[in-house]
């Protein structure tokens, strides 16, 4: 993430959350990232959201919820009356006791999902925002049941992953559960610049290829060869936005056998190709 700029957040130990309440906001933050988990709510303003890999238009009212260390920023045009609100909270809140209660489950699926970016739809900007706004106006105990509240409803909610494929990885890991699945990632993690032979990965894990491509699905609800894919795309991102090697390089550094390859398949995931993707990256990081 060289090209990023990292942010020290004024989060303290001693702090479950903190809130950062900016009426009239300017949006001339860099694209940044940060060790701590953040829920951002953008209200009467319009523009563009980067998050990881990923780059949408937003209009009026924007809710996402990022994990650590996902790079973010917005371009939201300076509207007279804009409001920007930001919770802010460390990273280590999935290891409170408290959160191992049954009670806290979909919580902690939110905080697992949000380390690759989610926002929420219009109903859940409007009721949460409502909640987040209330939250601006509190102090004390109570401001840690609305904190909670807050993390509740967003657990319950509709929402979309903001896909930054750099963290499939973790978000298959995490998922699955599965000791054998683990094993499967950590080869491919270890050899995305080789060729990945569905044979080596089930030998891996002692299961036929048949019954391995079967097992992978039901654990992941994506079959290994998309994985594999996603990984690939995704470390192309990172090479494409922090690095000058060429697209061929990238394509091989990747391990796509061929350049062809590599741009329909890169296109298909990202929407566009490799050379467009780090002409806009570029753009945006100079703009900033």
């Amino acid at each position: 993430m060289e090209s990023f700029q990292k942010e020290i957040t004024p989060v303290s130990p001693d702090d479950l959350f903190i809130v950062l309440d900016h009426p009239d906001a300017d949006f001339n933050y860099p694209v940044h990232y940060h060790s701590e988990y953040e829920i951002n709510l953008v209200l009467n303003s319009y523009g563009e959201r980067i998050v990881g890999d990923s780059k949408e238009s937003f209009d009026h009212m924007d809710l996402v919820m990022i994990g650590p260390d996902l790079p973010h920023a917005w371009r939201g045009k300076v509207v007279k009356g804009n409001h920007v609100i930001t919770i802010q909270f460390a990273n280590d809140l999935l290891n409170f006791e408290i959160l191992k209660k049954n009670q806290f489950n979909p919580v902690k699926k939110l905080l697992v999902d949000s380390r690759r970016g989610l926002v929420f739809p219009p109903e859940v900007a409007r009721s949460v925002g409502r909640q987040i706004l209330k939250l601006t106006r509190m102090q004390g105990f109570h401001t840690t049941l609305q904190f909670f509240s807050i993390l509740n409803e967003l657990a319950l909610a509709d929402r979309t992953v903001l896909i930054s494929n750099q963290f499939d990885t973790f978000s298959t890991k995490s998922g699955a559960k599965s000791r054998r699945i683990t094993k499967v990632c950590d080869y491919v993690e270890a050899h995305i610049s080789e060729e990945i032979r569905l044979r080596e990965v089930s030998d891996l894990v002692n299961m036929s290829e048949s019954a391995f491509s079967h097992f992978f699905r039901k654990k992941t609800n994506t079959t290994f060869i998309s994985y594999v894919n996603n990984i690939r795309i995704g470390k192309a991102c990172q090479l494409l936005s922090n690095t000058t090697m060429t697209i061929s390089e990238i394509c091989f550094a990747c391990g796509f056998n061929n350049q062809a390859n590599f741009i329909r398949i890169f296109r298909k995931n990202k929407g566009d190709t490799p050379g467009a993707y780090r002409n806009y990256i570029q753009q945006i990081l100079l703009k900033y």
